[in-house]
């Protein structure tokens, strides 16, 4: 089975990197990684069910402001409709707003769940255009776009045009985008808010559109996955799983029906990826459950479950599902050397569950028992067990007796 790789990074800045990945070279192999790669089933992936998570690390302190970083004008952070002013939106001074036209009041700005269109211009600190893109629509707030125009985009007035300055943080971060993002690059973003519409009703999607909504919204959570915020991935994983699972009022064909499904099966198993690198394993086991649900011998399941159990302890459930996997795939090292990793454990576990039991009961090995105890052990009960049934014997004979004279 063929490991996809991630998205590549050559996508406009405002979809971050949804571009077309490279399969992996050997069919037969899952990956030399922990676990496998995210992107499944040759060139495709996997659903959670948890709340959207905020945007915001808010754990993370502010870092110190650059020496080139244009600071704030007196009063920035009051109002972003003053042109000239600039706006520090989250007070952590990484990312920065100021209005350069001014739009048609804050009543006109964007909801988020709609669909918005901008025209964005993007360029590096030494003024290289990067991206350049007349009309880039996207859902606000679904993080279909770098974090950077998913917050400062709903600050936007409509016809508004502004200047944004964003740290790598909110941007590409360390891992840039090859060729033309350099790792830990700021980018500086013109953007013109052109319209805003309420998102399509999913009920009246046909099976192709959901198809592909969904498939982007996967993609996303591909881009997040391999640029290690599992947390975005998730929510994008979750994002597509709800649009597969929406009711609709449109008849799909057996095969619109059959590609949903795929799709779903592949949110599921890269949100338990996603999952396992956060150590959710509950969350983890639930996504591959549902997987095997629809398709009991789906290998990447499998493999995940028997992780997941491993993680907990679980060898003896884990041990057969990894068997059921290496089963399907004889020839994966992935699943050989975990399964044999597994077995190892296994066994160290119920030597020393043996020995602790051993000591519980007072029954020392074999070894620690002095020899006189255990010649003079065997004839102790006996004795006892022989005076008692004398007893019971006499005492029986006496009643008889007894019984007898009064007759």
């Amino acid at each position: 089975m063929a490991s996809s790789g991630e998205e590549a990074r050559s996508g406009s800045p405002g979809r971050a990197g949804t571009g077309t990945e490279a399969a992996a070279a050997d069919a037969a192999q899952l990956d030399t990684a922990e676990d496998f790669e995210v992107l499944e089933e040759e060139e495709e992936d996997e659903d959670d069910l948890s709340e959207l998570p905020p945007l915001e690390d808010v754990g993370r302190p502010a870092a110190p402001p650059r020496e080139d970083a244009q600071p704030p004008e007196p009063g920035a952070g009051s109002a972003a409709g003053d042109p000239q002013e600039w706006l520090d939106v989250l007070g952590n001074g990484l990312l920065k707003k100021k209005t350069l036209v001014p739009g048609q009041g804050v009543d006109s700005r964007p909801q988020k769940g709609q669909d918005v269109t901008i025209r964005l211009k993007a360029t590096l600190e030494d003024g290289t255009v990067v991206e350049e893109d007349p009309a880039l629509t996207f859902t606000l707030g679904d993080c279909d776009v770098l974090q950077a125009l998913d917050l400062c985009v709903q600050l936007l007035e409509m016809g508004e045009t502004a200047l944004i300055v964003s740290e790598a943080k909110y941007c590409y971060g360390a891992q840039g985008r090859s060729p033309d993002i350099p790792p830990n690059a700021s980018l500086t973003l013109e953007v013109e808010l052109l319209a805003a519409r309420d998102a399509p009703d999913l009920e009246l999607l046909s099976g192709k559109e959901k198809i592909q909504l969904a498939n982007r919204k996967r993609e996303r959570g591909n881009f997040f996955y391999q640029q290690a915020d599992y947390v975005l991935a998730i929510n994008s994983y979750d994002i597509a799983l709800r649009i597969v699972g929406s009711s609709s009022k449109v008849d799909f064909s057996p095969d619109e029906e059959a590609e949903l499904l795929d799709v779903k099966v592949k949110c599921l198993n890269n949100l338990a990826a996603s999952q396992l690198k956060l150590d959710h394993f509950k969350a983890a086991l639930k996504s591959c459950n549902l997987v095997l649900e629809h398709q009991p011998g789906n290998i990447k399941a499998l493999f995940r479950k028997g992780k997941v159990l491993a993680q907990q302890g679980e060898y003896r459930e884990a041990i057969p599902i990894l068997k059921a996997a290496l089963k399907l795939e004889p020839s994966n090292k992935t699943i050989h050397a975990e399964l044999s990793k597994l077995v190892k454990k296994h066994a160290d576990q119920r030597n020393v569950e043996t020995e602790m039991y051993r000591k519980m009961l007072g029954n020392p090995s074999t070894a620690s028992t002095p020899r006189k105890c255990k010649d003079k052990l065997p004839w102790a009960i006996p004795w006892k067990w022989l005076f008692g049934a004398t007893a019971i014997a006499l005492g029986g004979v006496a009643l008889s007796v007894v019984i007898a004279a009064r007759n």
